[in-house]
């Protein structure tokens, strides 16, 4: 089993990449391409690929895939970059299931509803099956899918609750969501908005772009994400030198 350390930051890492890079192979021959993730509720990776690039063709033949998701770096080397390479199996997602991933990928990825509804486009899925993690220089650990994966039943409340979270934070406290995007993330001023919520963070939109507040620790339900706000926007308020 991972440590608890290793887990929890091979999941900020899936959760809050913008971008990776997709590895893929045909006849043999490995390719590396960049792809633009989102993580579903369950921590598996979604991308949303068009059937006209190389990297689609390769995974509709062998769906045998890994990911590479990678943080900043300390200083200078590049080595000292926490990252994660996670692999799996790469699916189409089912027609019946697609409107509400593609959702949540397009509120991580919110410039690509330009290209969003392209007949050539359709959303897949990775399904975990592990991952390696090297949190700095000479720093690695292996973790297995179940280490990853967050409880199924604390993803499941929070999914039924998140609609009715999302829709209250927006409407009644928009200056905690300020307050957390200018002040805790310093994303600077914009009419932020909660747009996603998950077990281990939440995304936070202005329309253009999506910023990720990664929660302290995973939490279990509505009230841990309530508490988890909260947190967050009293130390948002509290941050020298915020806007507004």
């Amino acid at each position: 089993m991972g440590s608890q350390q290793g887990i929890c930051e091979a999941r900020a890492l899936i959760r809050g990449g913008l971008a990776a890079t997709l590895a893929s192979s045909a006849a043999g021959q490995p390719f590396a391409s960049l792809v633009t993730p989102a993580p579903a509720p369950d921590l598996s990776p979604l991308l949303w690929l068009s059937s006209l690039s190389e990297h689609t063709r390769h995974l509709a033949a062998e769906p045998r895939c890994a990911l590479l998701f990678t943080g900043r770096a300390e200083g200078a080397n590049p080595q000292t970059a926490p990252r994660v390479t996670v692999t799996g199996l790469a699916a189409r997602v089912p027609e019946e299931e697609t409107a509400p991933l593609k959702a949540r990928w397009l509120a991580r990825h919110p410039y690509a509803a330009l290209y969003a509804g392209f007949a050539d486009f359709a959303l897949w899925r990775v399904r975990i099956g592990g991952a390696l993690l090297v949190g700095g220089f000479a720093r690695a650990e292996r973790l297995k899918a179940g280490d990853l994966s967050p409880d199924p039943e604390a993803v499941a409340a929070v999914l039924a609750a998140e609609a009715g979270i999302i829709s209250h934070v927006n409407e009644d406290h928009a200056d905690a969501v300020a307050a957390i995007a200018e002040g805790l993330l310093s994303a600077g001023p914009g009419p932020w908005r909660l747009v996603a919520v998950d077990v281990d963070g939440c995304d936070i939109s202005e329309g253009n772009r999506t910023v990720r507040l990664a929660f302290p620790a995973p939490v279990r339900d509505a009230d841990g994400v309530r508490a988890a706000l909260i947190r967050a926007a009293r130390e948002g308020r509290t941050t020298p030198g915020r806007s507004g």
